[in-house]
């Protein structure tokens, strides 16, 4: 076997001398502040037991093939749960990509063309951010949620060029690393003016916003007035999984332009037909949903009274970032934790930038008011001991 490539050693010794080497987690007993699972549909015993049944009752298990949608992976049950997601989304279509990363590259890689503009919030997400690097238009960030700045991108003449231009303008619903939202009524407002195209990801929204966790954008009823949406399963859902949301026309060019939809093998009819009853689950489930928003508003009030309130970035969703700088005592604080019997994981530098190290609290349905209460307690006696 040959050694370890020299040209990429200087990068991981760099990382270790940080202390920002990381290292796959384990599957622990300790109570869940940290995983994405907000509702907790992966553990769901319904779930599953409805998508098996369904499965043996139409006879997928024996009977279906794996392959290329465009060859034999594509499943009438997809075009079922195409269409349940579109209409429980309100939009004409959605297209189902095997994961977040192949949704967004997709996506990004595809539709905007050589000559247009792509505007993206700077705290947009590593996936996001790879999709952009595969387009062949220009790209350039905006200051996190600073409107102003984008106007000033849109306007500036060296993004011109002689042949009309389309603009994109990318940003979160959720940011998966702060928790916060941005105000998607002005963005709406703003790409209307300079007749831009909008496009929002929701991951982190899914299933923790709306009556029936439709999302950020249906919760505010921009749904309408959004060129695209792009959301990821395996957090609001608990399940493998992704799609695109959009016009007719929208999806047909993904369908024929987006190697990372037709290229690879689809998702397996088990894999689809849990998205399916996910979506059924989600629809029905209000006391998850609420048992969610009221650890949130739980979460914010103790925080508040207990004096940790600035420590924090300003979130109203299932994302709580307490910023705490420098790795060692970050990853300190997150261990004191594990100690106590508390899942809370710290980010590092260089996943966010130097003096950004956080602990991120991710909370869920399933905690308990009292687990919340003593994490936040036990986080100002670290902090302050």
């Amino acid at each position: 076997m040959k050694c370890f490539s020299k040209s990429v050693q200087p990068e991981l010794n760099q990382q270790e001398q940080n202390d920002a080497l990381q290292k796959g987690a384990l599957p622990n007993d300790l109570i869940d502040f940290a995983s994405n699972d907000y509702l907790g549909f992966s553990q769901s015993e319904i779930i599953f037991k409805d998508t098996q049944e369904y499965l043996i009752k139409n006879k997928f298990i024996e009977e279906s093939a794996i392959g290329s949608r465009f060859l034999s992976g594509n499943q009438k049950l997809y075009q079922e749960t195409e269409d349940f997601i579109a209409d429980f989304h309100l939009t004409e279509t959605a297209l189902i990509f095997n994961s977040g990363p192949d949704a967004t590259s997709g996506f990004f890689s595809a539709v905007p063309q050589k000559g247009d503009l792509i505007l993206y919030d700077e705290l947009c997400h590593a996936a996001i951010q790879d999709g952009i690097e595969l387009s062949n238009a220009k790209a350039c960030k905006f200051n996190h949620n600073d409107f102003e700045d984008l106007e000033r991108l849109i306007q500036n003449p060296r993004h011109k060029t002689q042949d009309p231009t389309s603009i994109y303008i990318v940003t979160e619903s959720v940011f998966s690393m702060d928790g916060d939202c941005p105000n998607l009524e002005e963005l709406v407002r703003i790409s209307d003016k300079h007749h831009c195209y909008l496009v929002v990801d929701e991951s982190h929204a899914l299933g923790v916003f709306g009556s029936k966790g439709e999302g950020f954008v249906q919760m505010i009823g921009l749904q309408d007035l959004i060129y695209a949406r792009i959301l990821t399963f395996e957090n609001g859902l608990g399940c493998q999984g992704a799609a695109v949301l959009g016009s007719q026309e929208l999806k047909q060019y993904l369908v024929n332009f987006t190697r990372s939809f037709n290229y690879p093998a689809g998702l397996s009819p088990h894999a689809v037909a849990t998205i399916s009853f996910a979506y059924r689950n989600l629809e029905n489930d209000k006391e998850n949903i609420a048992a969610l928003r009221k650890n949130i508003i739980h979460f914010n009030q103790e925080k508040n009274m207990l004096g940790l309130k600035q420590l924090f970035v300003h979130s109203k969703s299932a994302l709580q970032s307490a910023i705490i700088p420098g790795n060692e005592k970050v990853k300190l604080i997150a261990t004191l934790f594990q100690e106590k019997g508390f899942d809370i994981k710290a980010i590092l530098s260089p996943t966010v930038p130097e003096g950004q190290e956080r602990l991120r609290f991710c909370l869920h349905s399933y905690n308990s008011p009292e687990e919340i209460s003593e994490v936040l307690v036990l986080l100002s006696k670290f902090l302050f001991q």
